[in-house]
């Protein structure tokens, strides 16, 4: 089977359909410019850009911060397509001329050469490479490649090699489950949310909650470490009208939804205690909370609790429900949630096999993600505000090439630094990339001992995986799927 290394760009995703072949062996170094020359098959995917869903493209070279590719490429495609050259611009300079963008913030001029043939060759000088058709179907394409790249080599990139070098895979049983966690009703400015407990920093909040819900919940130690500033609040009542909170009260009351921009899934509890010389009533939103306490009819008390509550469902918007309920094929593309049940009050989501820092088994899901472009294609919750919440990282180690497998690149399930029971452990995981040097001679990990050992040998590369020069982080709870 074929190799290969995908590109985590403005668009990638965890769980890819987009691809750049550049060949770590095929680079000659001459300061910041490197050679690249290869011959591959690709096929497409839906094309990320804005307005552009019923489309199909396929990346031949990626777009990088800094990158500048020059060359020529030489084609023969499934069907008619065109040549797309995309050149980085000021936001400022996009009136008047043809544009491509994920997110609406980096702007790409969008250069379109329409041969109407499905075979040709083309000069190019830009920022990113790509074919393109208006169809909705896939197409496939053999390209070759003959080029430069000006500036900074992409970060993480996917690589395909010769097919005539054989590929060893690994198949491990229950790669990807379901798993049913229990769901939640609260409020936003009083309508109703539906969301998920995972983690908490509290072992006493995390015991009480897992036996209200009969599911487990997390205990992350790293929350902690999250000023209360950068986090979303959530009000929890203590007393005052009994109901279905956290608290056995009234309903959680949550400060905002995915709809805000300082929304996170990542919350600092706030107590809410009625005077109990004043009769009690519902309060169904953050304002009338706020004026019940500035007139003496509740006290507000933060005692330091921060927890994980991913929303499911919110005022104006949910997340993706699969249509693909197969969970051998591509698991991580098009939706993390199975089934959403609001009688039953259950969500079962995608659990995926990997393992922790010591060898064992850990499974874990996937809610939210730094940027809109991975965000969309994996069908979860886009939430930049979580690049700002480094000091609760882990390191979550993904392979890009080697032995092909269930990870969310193709290849061995990924190996955390943490897992629960680890004081280090939480549930946003920053997300490095993992390659050998000759993937022909790939082993299995297991361990972080054995990426230790690897990478002190020469063996392996490990990076950062990188969207448009930010950490790629996920929300990516570990869970037990089969409690």
């Amino acid at each position: 089977m074929n190799k290969y290394i995908l590109l985590i760009a403005i668009f990638a995703i965890s769980a890819v359909i987009l691809s750049i072949p550049l060949l770590s062996n095929q680079y000659v170094n001459a300061g910041m410019i490197k050679k690249i020359q290869f011959t591959q098959t690709f096929t497409s995917s839906q094309d990320p850009g804005q307005g552009h869903d019923s489309e199909q493209m396929a990346i031949i070279l990626s777009p990088n911060n800094g990158t500048l590719y020059s060359g020529s490429l030489t084609y023969a495609a499934s069907e008619p397509v065109q040549i797309i050259i995309l050149h980085q611009i000021d936001k400022a300079d996009a009136k008047g001329q043809p544009t491509w963008t994920v997110d609406g913030n980096t702007i790409f001029a969008e250069t379109v050469v329409d041969p109407g043939t499905n075979a040709g060759s083309y000069d190019f000088t830009g920022a990113a490479v790509g074919l393109h058709s208006t169809n909705s179907t896939a197409f496939t394409a053999t390209i070759s490649v003959d080029g430069w790249i000006r500036g900074q080599t992409p970060e993480a990139m996917q690589h395909y090699a010769d097919s005539a070098i054989t590929q060893s895979s690994l198949k491990l049983s229950s790669a990807s489950v379901s798993a049913k966690i229990p769901m939640h009703l609260g409020f936003f400015n009083t309508s109703p949310v539906y969301y998920i407990i995972t983690d908490t920093n509290d072992k006493k909040s995390a015991t009480v909650i897992s036996e209200k819900q009969k599911w487990k919940v997390g205990n992350s130690p790293t929350l902690s470490n999250l000023p209360k500033k950068l986090l979303g609040k959530v009000y929890l009542f203590d007393n005052g009208i009994m109901g279905s909170g956290t608290n056995g009260f009234q309903n959680d009351v949550f400060s905002s939804t995915p709809v805000q921009d300082q929304y996170t899934p990542l919350r600092s509890v706030i107590h809410v205690i009625w005077n109990t010389n004043n009769a009690t009533e519902i309060l169904d939103s953050e304002q009338k909370i706020l004026d019940a306490n500035m007139t003496g009819k509740v006290k507000l008390s933060n005692i330091g609790i921060i927890i994980n509550m991913p929303q499911i469902m919110w005022p104006g918007g949910q997340m993706s429900v699969r249509e693909n309920k197969n969970l051998e094929q591509k698991p991580f593309e098009g939706g993390q949630i199975l089934d959403i049940n609001t009688n039953n009050m259950v969500v079962t989501f995608v659990a995926h096999r990997s393992w922790g820092p010591d060898g064992k088994t850990i499974y874990y899901i996937v809610t939210d993600a730094t940027t809109e472009g991975p965000a969309k294609m994996m069908g979860i919750t886009n939430t930049p505000s979580l690049s700002s919440l480094s000091p609760a990282f882990i390191d979550f180690f993904q392979f890009t090439n080697g032995l092909t497998g269930s990870g969310p690149f193709g290849f061995q399930p990924g190996i955390s630094s943490a897992s629960p029971g680890y004081d280090t452990y939480g549930p946003l995981c920053k997300i490095s990339l993992v390659s050998w040097k000759d993937p022909t001679q790939a082993k299995l990990l297991e361990n972080m001992e054995d990426i230790n050992t690897k990478k002190s040998a020469g063996d392996i590369t490990v990076q950062p995986a990188k969207v448009l020069d930010t950490d790629y982080v996920l929300n990516c709870p570990f869970i037990d799927p089969f409690q």
